[in-house]
């Protein structure tokens, strides 16, 4: 072996020892880089010579050769990845829950002075209070006034959470847009990936920023990874393409075949790899959705709601239409309100119109006392004795007539004459009477168990999402384990790879000083 072979091997440890002190910096340089995760230098010794055939370096001999950097690898789980991206799926869910209960809370407001309660408890009372003094034009304008405000508060409950409704539709399509632009993004970086990896080298950088797309589209769904390689000339350890495949929440395929947002399984064609969602509402912009495609074809049965994530649970709030009926926290709470509305409105209107008021212009009738806006130019239909069954939370009013002439107030028995209260105390009695549209309950009680209902799924989504975090938060700190820098390693790596490299350093200078000695020092050559 040349004398010189001593000076390649010292070169060979210097530039070694400098690829993982730059590599170390690297590592250091990114310590608050959202995603990244930490890489790490494997050394490879370098074919060692034979002995004593030197000549031979395709045998493993006793003369080593030096050291050299084989691959510079990124620290990662793919298990605590699969975990993290189950739990912020759950997470994402319970979120979005939450937001739309908490709205839906707040827009109630319940228990409050403000509250449809607090509404009804004061028409009840103004009732009351017109019972005892049936012919007080006072007592009888503040119940024309209480009713007018009654059906306000149905107004306002129903149009604040058609609003609310509208804006989950418009976080529906902003999320479909950005879960497409999140497909792109990664089906880009397989591309990226695809032209690198063939090389023998590993793009740790492009790892990091397609798991951090992948971690942020596990909001919306819980999905899967596949992996592919990328060519037969990879490392090993590359990660090669990624395919993403939709799960339901208990980690199953939707289907036998599974159904992919990114198919890149083939490893050929990436142009044509990403299967875009797009969700079609009802019959208006405004209707339920009634289906959600990938890549143009429909999921069967709304498939994409057994997937946890917050696009489910945005569904879920906003209202969809499952075989022909519409489901969702928004519609049914606004169904119920209007069977509620309607019912107590019909009731009232019947036991209103069954008294007598004090103009005798007439018969001395009442007329109807809550009708729907949209008819209230119609005398025929406020002299009506039918139900109405158009009247919805959004466009129930008082009937005009009678709050500009609060005479029209039915509050007699027409057997005793106008001037008694006895239909004034059946109209009160009406708010507490069991009615057969409200599942033979009071309009009270069916307004406190809606209340009730909303409390407890209130509840029941605080209580998954504080637990799912905690949750998440473990599997987090279990992943940045094993793929943060640390500060501490980082400095205790330097100073390693810094001594080795003095020492290298050191190698070759006694190197340098036994060729001097040869080439200078010794026979007459050098003299």
């Amino acid at each position: 072996m040349s004398t010189f072979q001593g000076l390649e091997l010292a070169r060979k440890a210097l530039f070694a020892q400098q690829g993982a002190l730059y590599t170390t910096g690297h590592n250091i340089a990114n310590v608050n880089t959202y995603g990244y995760s930490r890489q790490r230098v494997n050394f490879e010794t370098t074919t060692p010579f034979p002995n004593p055939s030197r000549g031979m370096p395709n045998r493993a001999g006793q003369m080593g050769t030096g050291v050299e950097i084989g691959t510079i690898q990124r620290l990662r789980d793919q298990f605590l990845d699969f975990q993290f991206r189950t739990e912020n799926s759950t997470l994402g869910y319970w979120e979005k829950k939450q937001e739309a209960v908490t709205r839906m809370e707040q827009v109630l407001n319940e228990p409050s002075e403000n509250g449809l309660a607090k509404t009804m408890d004061r028409f009840w009372q103004s009732l009351q209070d017109l019972a005892d003094n049936p012919d007080n034009s006072g007592a009888r304008s503040v119940v024309a006034h209480r009713g007018l405000a009654l059906a306000e508060t149905f107004n306002h409950l129903s149009k604040s959470m058609q609003s609310i409704q509208s804006d989950l539709k418009d976080q529906i399509d902003v999320s479909v847009k950005d879960m497409n632009s999140l497909l792109k993004q990664i089906n880009e970086l397989n591309k990226q990936i695809q032209k690198v990896e063939p090389h023998g080298m590993l793009a740790n950088d492009l790892y990091d920023e397609r798991d951090r797309l992948i971690d942020k589209l596990s909001d919306y769904m819980n999905i899967k990874v596949h992996r592919t390689p990328s060519s037969e000339s990879s490392l090993e350890i590359a990660d090669g393409l990624v395919s993403i495949e939709i799960l339901d929440s208990r980690g199953n395929s939707l289907s036998p075949d599974g159904v992919f947002l990114i198919d890149a399984r083939s490893g050929k064609d990436l142009d044509s790899a990403v299967n875009e969602i797009s969700v079609q509402p009802g019959a208006n912009e405004k209707g339920p959705i009634t289906s959600v495609s990938i890549a143009g074809q429909e999921l069967e049965n709304l498939d994409i709601l057994k997937s946890d994530g917050s696009f489910s649970a945005l569904i879920e709030s906003y209202g969809y239409e499952e075989n022909g009926v519409v489901k969702g926290l928004y519609p049914e709470m606004l169904a119920e309100l209007d069977k509620m509305a309607r019912e107590f409105a019909n009731e009232f209107n019947r036991v209103h119109h069954g008294g007598k008021h004090l103009e005798e212009d007439n018969d001395g009738n009442g007329s109807k006392f809550f009708v729907n806006k949209a008819n209230q130019e119609d005398n025929d239909y406020k002299n009506s004795t039918d139900r109405d069954e158009s009247i919805t939370a959004e466009n129930i009013t008082i009937n005009i007539d009678i709050l500009e002439n609060e005479n029209l107030i039915a509050a007699g028995d027409p057997d005793k004459g106008s001037q008694n209260g006895d239909n004034a105390h059946a109209l009160a009695d009406v708010f507490d009477q069991s009615l057969d549209g409200l599942g033979n309950t009071s309009a009270r009680k069916f307004y406190a168990s809606l209340i009730g209902d909303l409390g407890v799924k209130g509840q029941e989504a605080r209580k998954m999402k504080e637990s799912t975090e905690i949750i998440q938060a473990q599997i987090d700190f279990s992943r940045m384990s094993v793929s943060a820098v640390s500060l501490d390693e980082e400095i205790s790596n330097l100073i390693k790879f810094q001594h080795a490299y003095n020492a290298a350093a050191r190698n070759m200078t006694a190197i340098d000083e036994m060729i001097d000695r040869i080439i200078n020092q010794l026979g007459l050559v050098g003299r």
